[in-house]
């Protein structure tokens, strides 16, 4: 693969080695993508997250990855990381660049061959969504020819389109 595929759908379903979950920092579930990938995983997720070494509550920080089996999902792995609150930081950028770039390291060092990534940041995190595509686009660019497909899977149109538009037409779902 030498570019990037879109698909409007939800993570939950990729058949890809690793999705990327969009977690909060104690890693026990939420809402949106981190919400549906702990309910599509079962419960045999949370315990493993559970598991996972705590340091002041928080299990992984902000801009870093952790990753875990896929329980129930089609997946091998689930990599967890943590995007900004866009209005927290000054510098929200470089943080949200480090869970991009985290995320698939770890997938490269557990020889993944395929990852789904969800718009990190871009739900309750209020990360400006043409802001984050172009983080997004800009943090695995350098990743399209190391032997790993990369695919973003967008549940919501408007975000979907938004990505084919910064993409172009030829890049659309699988």
């Amino acid at each position: 693969m030498t570019d990037f595929k879109i698909v409007l759908g939800d993570i939950t379903e990729a058949k890809t080695d690793a999705i990327v979950n969009a977690a909060k920092p104690s890693l026990t579930g939420g809402s949106g993508v981190d919400g549906a990938i702990h309910k599509a995983a079962g419960p045999s997720l949370l315990e493993e997250c559970l598991l996972l070494e705590l340091h002041e509550g928080i299990r992984c920080p902000v801009g870093d990855a952790k990753i875990t089996n896929a329980g129930l999902l089609n997946s091998k792995f689930i990599i967890h990381t943590v995007g900004p609150i866009y209005q927290d930081y000054s510098k929200p950028q470089e943080l949200l660049r480090s869970a991009y770039v985290n995320s698939i390291e770890l997938a490269l060092r557990h020889k993944c061959k395929s990852i789904a990534f969800p718009a990190i940041s871009c739900g309750k995190y209020g990360y400006p969504h043409d802001d984050a595509i172009d983080v997004a686009i800009s943090s695995l660019k350098p990743y399209l020819n190391v032997g790993i497909d990369i695919y973003f899977y967008l549940v919501e149109e408007s975000l979907y389109k938004k990505y084919v538009s910064k993409l172009g037409p030829a890049r659309m779902d699988i």
